[in-house]
């Protein structure tokens, strides 16, 4: 059984502290200064026996126009209105405000259930706000250490019948709540000793990334495959902070889809709020299995996009190139054309990978995304056996055959296929330090075209067997056992006619 929590408070309250502590990772960001957190992130939590689902939402505004503050606001109180329990924070160091007073009016006519927290309750400077907490007519308060992990033990005790309750409802019910969200691990790595392609699964859904410059429409395109407001969106440029994961079915493929903030040139970030949020969206693509750089139709394939693509092919994910605000786009034909030409002149490395237009304001193209991405998933896990693959290469070095450095000829042996996730091969030579990139560049290329996978980063790996005959000594070693069986040595075959 398990329920929602929903902390909410003023901004720099701690609230993302407490959320990391829950969950037991530093999932979202944290930093001194208020305003970190804009989106709405969910995590599994854990507080003794009890297993539930934690939100972790942007600072309480006073705003409530259209501006980021006022969207901000809209989506906490959606939060809010979904969760079964909301803890409110204060910051007891501070005291009372009367923005707190405000939204301790708001939460009383919204929330099912209110538990108020005076966090940075440590030390004797806390004692003047914990007392001020009870004016707020919310109950007794738990003093709160989010930091260092106080008064957990309290909290436990406010939830712990509030479990029981929701349990006892559901079994009257006979349903229980859907299952939660939980976020990327790095236990969730590939395994790369599992040759058979995992159709992704409920339990293992397939890890997306979406990444791109600031002010792409990610947020956007995100929220129009969930087919809700989900992420904070808006004309403003580098909205998103943190990279937020969310667990969806898109047309019966089970799907963990990550938002990440906009990443820019590097000489270009001085905030370290900033620094701490591309890092996060490197994060995400270092654990996505399929990678969608979206571009802005604009101005496509600027030097970030390329830095951004390549880091995508570099750490060896499926990747999917999408144009987005086609909508607004007058020459189409003429645009996609150039497109082309320019994916294939700047990106050799990802040749063959798909190129997708959307517009993530109207969803037009969403239906050849998702094909391309199942493509490309598909493509990254493909297997080619053995006797394929030596087939192959025979017919590649009759065409072509390798180099000869020194007058000596470099020998290829065999070649088998070591991994997947991307597809990782062997090839079996004589002098692997003499190859050169030429011709590796030359056997990768016939292995996209042979074996039809365009696009997918292919890791091709040059390894030496010297000289050595491994039947050699096989007839000596196996007369030798026969001695030993018999007890005297073997009769010698005489030569010639008899």
């Amino acid at each position: 059984m398990s329920f929602t929590l929903a902390i909410v408070g003023r901004p720099n309250v701690g609230k993302s502290t407490l959320f990391n502590r829950l969950v037991g990772k530093r999932l979202a960001l944290v930093d001194d200064q208020p305003g970190v957190t804009r989106d709405l992130r969910e995590g599994a939590a854990r507080l003794g026996d009890l297993r539930f689902t934690v939100i972790d939402t942007a600072g309480l505004e006073e705003a409530t126009d259209e501006s980021l503050q006022g969207r901000m606001r809209k989506l906490t109180e959606r939060a809010v209105d979904m969760a079964d329990i909301c803890l409110f924070m204060i910051d007891a160091r501070t005291g009372v405000t009367p923005t707190d007073e405000i939204f301790a009016e708001i939460l009383r006519k919204r929330a099912k259930h209110v538990i108020l927290a005076a966090n940075k309750g440590e030390g004797r400077a806390a004692d003047a706000g914990v007392i001020e907490a009870y004016g707020l007519g919310l109950g007794e308060p738990i003093r709160l250490s989010a930091e260092h992990g106080e008064g957990l033990n309290d909290l436990y005790a406010q939830l712990q019948p509030l479990a029981d309750a929701f349990e006892d409802q559901a079994k009257a019910d006979g349903s229980d709540l859907p299952e939660i969200d939980v976020t990327l691990d790095e236990e969730d790595g590939d395994d790369e000793s599992k040759f058979h392609v995992r159709w992704p699964t409920i339990e293992k859904p397939m890890q997306i990334a979406v990444v791109g410059r600031p002010n792409a429409g990610k947020s956007t395109l995100i929220n129009k495959i969930l087919g809700d407001d989900r992420l904070l969106t808006g004309p403003e440029a580098g909205i998103t902070r943190d990279a937020i994961s969310l667990t969806i079915d898109w047309d019966g493929m089970p799907i963990r889809i990550w938002d990440t903030a906009g990443m820019r040139k590097k000489a270009k970030i001085q905030d370290k709020l900033e620094k701490l949020s591309v890092s996060d969206g490197l994060r995400a693509v270092k654990f996505a299995e399929v990678v969608i750089v979206l571009l802005d139709a604009a101005i496509p394939f600027e030097q970030q996009d390329l830095r951004i693509a390549d880091l995508a092919e570099r750490e060896g994910r499926a990747v999917v190139i999408a144009v987005n605000k086609w909508d607004i786009e007058d020459d189409k034909q003429g645009k996609i054309n150039a497109l082309r030409e320019a994916f294939e002149r700047l990106l050799p490395q990802l040749r063959g990978a798909p190129l997708v237009t959307v517009s993530a304001k109207t969803g037009k193209g969403l239906d050849r995304l998702r094909a391309a991405v199942e493509k490309a998933y598909d493509t990254w896990n493909r297997r080619v056996t053995t006797a394929q693959l030596n087939r192959w290469l025979a017919g590649m070095m009759e065409a072509h055959p390798p180099p000869a450095p020194g007058g000596k000829r470099i020998k290829l042996r065999y070649m088998t296929q070591a991994k997947t996730r991307p597809p990782g091969f062997v090839v079996m030579c004589s002098n692997p330090e003499n190859m050169p990139d030429s011709y590796s560049r030359y056997l990768v290329n016939g292995l996209r075209t042979d074996f039809d996978m365009p696009g997918t980063p292919i890791r091709l790996f040059m390894r030496g067997q010297g000289d050595k005959n491994p039947y050699k000594g096989r007839r000596e070693r196996n007369a030798g056992a026969l001695t030993k069986h018999l007890g005297k040595a073997p009769t010698p075959a005489k030569k010639g006619r008899r």
